[in-house]
């Protein structure tokens, strides 16, 4: 029995560390940069990092990111000056561009087709419109010098807040135990794949159950007007502690996921914004990853191209 034990323990050790040499062979899990908190509290990659992310169980996207000098995804340095035009796009991750090589980026794309032009991607996963809004903060001087800045907004996810302050929770992957865990590729594969979101949803449905028994019934529709009101609160409220210059600033929109009194407001209000629902949705081919909701290269010919027809 003892030695049955030994042996599937053996055996164990040598099967884990087969498919940790496997993944780590073929590449098949991303690598992930390292994130840091800067001198003005901007979340941000840590710089002159190079790396792959991958996506997907058979290594469905494999694109390569470089991160520039400021600390963000770029095939280029950000140094604008009175002498030169320049665009920049601030986001979350459909601005940071991982799901695409860095050289083809949609900044890169946008380069092609306006000549003489520069743009500037000041992408980062999650960032959302406090985040953007405090970035151009404090980095007002080099904003300053930006002739277009194109923001990214996406209504349900991006106005949760009304003040910025860093999110803890995504620092929590630069702490030993976490950086441990990334080193160990097989656990990262896993983790990437959705090994793990069984254990978590199981824990989630349990704690709804339990705490399902004690809560009213909520009126979902309510609740939705509730939302809705609540970011539109945190909207104004983000604009009027930063500003908004609307004679450089315009947003990227999908129209058909915000409400109709938001783009109403927008409207009415004379800011300007860019849509891109009805192009994604008359597009003849997808304009997403099949396995993910980011835009594929399609998608960020789409992207480019309206930004493109805006500042022409």
């Amino acid at each position: 029995m003892k030695k049955l034990v030994l042996k599937l323990i053996v055996y164990s050790i040598l099967v884990v560390l087969s498919l940790e040499i496997l993944v780590r062979v073929f590449h098949l899990t991303k690598d992930y940069p390292e994130r840091y908190v800067d001198e003005y509290d901007v979340e941000k990659w840590v710089p002159n990092q190079e790396g792959y992310s991958v996506t997907g169980n058979r290594r469905q996207n494999f694109s390569k990111y470089h991160i520039n000098k400021l600390g963000f995804n770029s095939y280029r340095e950000f140094n604008p000056s009175k002498d030169k035009v320049e665009i920049a796009l601030v986001g979350d991750s459909f601005i940071e561009g991982f799901h695409q090589n860095y050289y083809n980026s949609i900044g890169k794309k946008i380069e092609d087709k306006l000549k003489g032009v520069e743009v500037y991607e000041y992408g980062y996963a999650g960032y959302d419109l406090a985040d953007q809004l405090h970035l151009i903060n404090k980095y007002k001087k080099q904003f300053d010098f930006i002739d277009h800045v194109v923001l990214g907004l996406k209504f349900e996810n991006d106005l949760t807040r009304g003040e910025y302050n860093v999110v803890q929770d995504r620092m929590v992957f630069e702490t030993p135990l976490y950086k441990l865990m990334k080193e160990i590729k097989l656990i990262v594969y896993l983790q990437s794949n959705g090994f793990f979101d069984h254990i978590r949803e199981l824990g989630k449905k349990t704690m709804s159950i339990e705490n399902s028994l004690d809560e009213p019934k909520i009126n979902k529709e309510d609740t939705q007007k509730n939302i809705e009101l609540k970011y539109f609160e945190n909207f104004m409220n983000l604009i009027s502690i930063y500003g908004f210059d609307k004679t450089r600033f315009v947003f990227l929109i999908e129209s058909k996921k915000t409400p109709e009194l938001f783009l109403a407001y927008l409207k009415r209000e004379n800011f300007k914004y860019i849509d891109f629902s009805k192009p994604f949705e008359t597009s003849k081919r997808t304009p997403t990853l099949i396995y993910d909701k980011h835009w594929n290269n399609h998608g960020r010919d789409i992207i480019a191209n309206l930004i493109t027809d805006y500042i022409k």
